[in-house]
């Protein structure tokens, strides 16, 4: 993985360049590359994963007056077979990189080259023939694009704090940013980069970029409703082969590679397949593992997390014959690094939930460069609560944020008068929904459990990706997601409910899938959240710091958020979740933590 960056339509001062080049340096400390060709510059940051020494970026290629020059972020999985085909059309390659496999796809079939490649990924190529810069990002959305068009230039970046680097982007918000802060965040509206005039491009699309016609973009890929033909044994065998397949594929690697292991279905599943892939090779699979100090002692079972990870692990590692290695985070940690998660997402998160997982990749990259993730598994087949529930999957709006009354209470009136706050949010969930199709034969249940999967693919799940990405690569770290193929998600997503639901189990088409490769007990075993701390000494610390910001009253959250609402967060008992049962009360005082960090450090403007 790596960081890109880049302007067009005017020349970039090479020592803006240079500062821009330093913000990324955390994505890609292997190797920099600057490249500038009249109003043209290309800017790379690289973490070197495959062909070490010849995969070097910004990579070129030339041939008579054309000259195609590429900046690219991601991992291409059929990069074999597009190689055999590319050398089948001509295609002279140098080098065993994917980077030039991606250029040499554009090269072959242009804007279509994206149809062509599985994987994760998000570059833009320079074409001198069109004097046109084409960029694009994967299917799913795993790795970031960032952009901002004005005076006749487009700037783009894997971060928005490479993008603040030119003297003319500025931090600012406005009306509709303060919206997705308070109503919206940690999530975001797909594309809206929340800072004033920042946008996302939106995974599935792709785009060009010219001075005369500016930047348009296309959608080319999405979720497609249709008849799911299979019959049962068929989608079973088809889900284990996919599966199979993709992480396969996805443990390629030139240096040392580990995975996720939490002992639930989705990691447990990745990590079985890895260690019978690495036997094969005379290798051993390294899994590695998080908890917290004293968690034991403070673990009390909900019926959202209703055992601990610790002996489900210890199964598994038995059972694969794997080398577990366990770190432990304690609460001064996760409090500290509360701030570093800001700077690493640019934008507030989900408070412990970011910094835990930033504190966690940080040890994990002192073992290795690469890991294998099981995010996803759980939009994908279905997995969460709000899916099973009948009485919430009947209840319109985000499933996961039914709190947006008790979320505008925070806001200075100010901003409500601007808009209906359950409107805002309210529009964007309806969008959302429209998007789904009748098809034949179509079920209530169907039909309202492809539209869970949309709200859930577009909204919760880039949550999640924003954070892997983010917390990861901010020590370097590769972090893949093998159920984030685009062929997983295709054929799920108009799999009927009833299989999905298999046995009337969360997930109980893939349990069912992984017959053999996991211990019962563990392939049986309930689903359980990501882990969180449940020391009490985590509340009080948090709790003393936004006390602190309330009693000084000069933070710029004052401007956005009422101070009085603050203080009676820190007493309120009928506190409710911020952002499903991820952000509980801790949670959202340490949103509101990491949002005043973020003001501050990041100069933040109203207007």
């Amino acid at each position: 993985m790596c960081g890109i960056a880049g302007m067009v339509g005017a020349a970039c001062p090479y020592d803006t360049a240079q500062k821009m080049l330093a913000t990324m340096q955390r994505r890609g400390p292997d190797q920099k590359g600057i490249w500038q060709k009249d109003d043209v510059t290309l800017i790379h940051a690289r973490l070197a994963v495959i062909d070490l020494a010849h995969g070097l970026q910004p990579m070129e290629w030339s041939e008579a007056e054309r000259t195609c020059t590429i900046v690219y972020n991601g991992e291409i999985y059929n990069t074999p077979e597009l190689r055999r085909i590319l050398l089948e059309h001509g295609h002279r390659l140098k080098t065993q990189s994917d980077t030039e496999i991606v250029l040499h796809s554009y090269l072959e079939w242009g804007e279509d080259c994206v149809l062509h490649l599985n994987g994760i990924f998000a570059f833009a190529i320079w074409d001198s023939a069109c004097h046109s810069l084409f960029v694009a990002r994967d299917r799913i959305g795993v790795k970031p694009f960032f952009f901002t068009e004005r005076n006749q230039q487009f700037f783009f970046a894997s971060e928005i704090k490479t993008l603040l680097c030119y003297p003319d982007i500025a931090p600012r918000i406005n009306a509709d940013s303060i919206f997705e802060l308070m109503l919206i965040g940690p999530g975001r509206t797909p594309g809206y980069g929340v800072f004033k005039d920042i946008q996302e491009l939106r995974p599935g699309w792709c785009g060009w970029y010219d001075k005369k016609r500016g930047f348009a973009q296309k959608q080319y890929w999405k979720l497609i409703d249709q008849p799911h033909t299979d019959s049962l044994e068929q989608t079973i065998a088809t889900v284990r082969e996919l599966v199979y397949d993709s992480v396969r594929r996805q443990l390629v690697s030139d240096v040392p590679l580990c995975t996720f292991l939490s002992g639930g279905l989705d990691s447990s599943i990745l990590s079985a397949i890895a260690a019978q892939e690495y036997r094969k090779r005379g290798k051993k699979l390294h899994t590695v593992s998080v908890t917290y100090r004293d968690n034991r002692k403070y673990f009390q079972a909900t019926h959202f997390q209703p055992n601990t990870d610790d002996d489900f692990i210890a199964r598994m590692n038995d059972a694969i014959g794997a080398e577990n290695h366990l770190i432990t985070i304690d609460t001064p940690q996760l409090v500290e690094a509360l701030f570093e998660a800001v700077e690493a997402r640019d934008l507030p998160g989900m408070a412990d939930v970011d910094s835990s997982l930033l504190l966690f990749c940080r040890e994990i990259k002192k073992l290795g460069t690469v890991a294998l993730s099981g995010e996803c598994a759980d939009e994908i087949f279905g997995g969460y609560p709000w899916y099973r529930d009948a009485d919430v999957r009947r209840r319109a709006g985000f499933p996961w944020a039914q709190s947006t009354a008790y979320r505008a209470e925070f806001l200075r009136d100010e901003w409500k008068q601007y808009r209906d706050p359950l409107q805002y949010v309210d529009q964007k969930y309806q969008e959302t929904v429209a998007q789904v199709q009748p098809i034949a034969h179509d079920t209530p249940d169907d039909r309202r459990i492809r539209e869970m999967t949309q709200l859930n693919f577009q909204w919760f799940m880039q949550t999640l990706l924003d954070r892997k990405d983010r917390m990861s690569m901010y020590s370097g770290l590769e972090v893949r997601v093998p159920f984030c193929d685009h062929r997983i998600a295709e054929y799920l997503y108009h799999v009927p409910w009833q299989w999905k639901d298999l046995n009337g189990v969360e997930k109980g088409l893939l349990r069912e899938a992984a017959q053999g490769w996991l211990p019962d007990e563990v392939r049986l075993r309930k689903k359980s959240p990501y882990p969180k701390t449940h020391n009490p000494a985590y509340l009080k610390a948090v709790s003393e710091l936004l006390r602190q910001i309330i009693g000084e009253g000069t933070s710029p959250i004052f401007d956005i958020v009422k101070r009085d609402r603050l203080e009676q967060l820190l007493t309120d008992s009928r506190a409710q979740p911020w952002y499903g049962q991820l952000m509980t009360t801790p949670q959202t005082i340490a949103y509101f933590l990491q949002l005043h960090h973020w003001m501050k450090t990041y100069h933040v403007v109203i207007g």
